[in-house]
C-alpha cells in the first residue's frame, strides 16, 4: 500500500514524463506554446524593457516571494480550515460538542504537564502554582 508521499512523487513523475514525451512527440508546438507563455509573462510584468540583471533580480524575488507564500499556505492554512469549519459548525449547531472533547483533553494534558514541569524545575508547590488573582507564591 502506497503512503502519500509515494503516491504523489509518483504522480509529479509521470506528469514530467508526460510533458518530457509530449516535447519529444511534438516539438514545435511544445516550444511555441512554451514561448507564448515566456512573452505573455515578460508583457504583462513589462520585463521585456529590463536589462538581464535588472529580469534576474525581479524574478529572483518574485520566486522568493511566492515561494514563502507557498509555505505559509501548506503550514497554517489546513489549521485555520479546521478552525474556520469548526466555527461554523459551532454556528450551525449551537453546540460545541466536538470541540468541547478535543479541547479539553488537549487543556487538561498540557496543564498537567506544565504542572509537573513547574514541580520538578522551579520548586513550586504541586497544588497549582499560583494563589488568587495570578499571583505567585514567594517561598521563604
Amino acid at each position: 500500500m502506497l503512503d502519500s508521499i509515494t503516491m504523489s512523487t509518483l504522480v509529479l513523475l509521470g506528469t514530467a514524463a508526460a510533458l518530457l514525451l509530449a516535447a519529444t512527440v511534438y516539438p514545435s508546438n511544445f516550444l511555441r506554446w512554451l514561448q507564448r507563455k515566456r512573452y505573455q509573462y515578460e508583457v504583462t510584468f513589462s520585463l521585456y524593457m529590463l536589462t538581464a540583471t535588472e529580469k534576474f533580480i525581479f524574478n529572483s524575488i518574485l520566486f522568493l516571494l511566492l515561494s514563502l507564500l507557498i509555505i505559509a499556505a501548506s503550514l497554517y492554512l489546513p489549521e485555520h480550515i479546521h478552525i474556520i469549519l469548526n466555527r461554523l459548525f459551532y454556528y450551525w449547531s449551537g453546540s460545541e460538542d466536538s470541540l468541547a472533547d478535543n479541547s479539553q483533553q488537549v487543556l487538561t494534558s498540557t496543564s498537567k504537564v506544565l504542572r509537573d514541569a513547574a514541580t520538578s524545575f522551579l520548586g513550586m508547590p504541586p497544588a497549582g502554582g499560583l494563589a488568587g488573582q495570578g499571583r505567585g507564591y514567594m517561598t521563604p
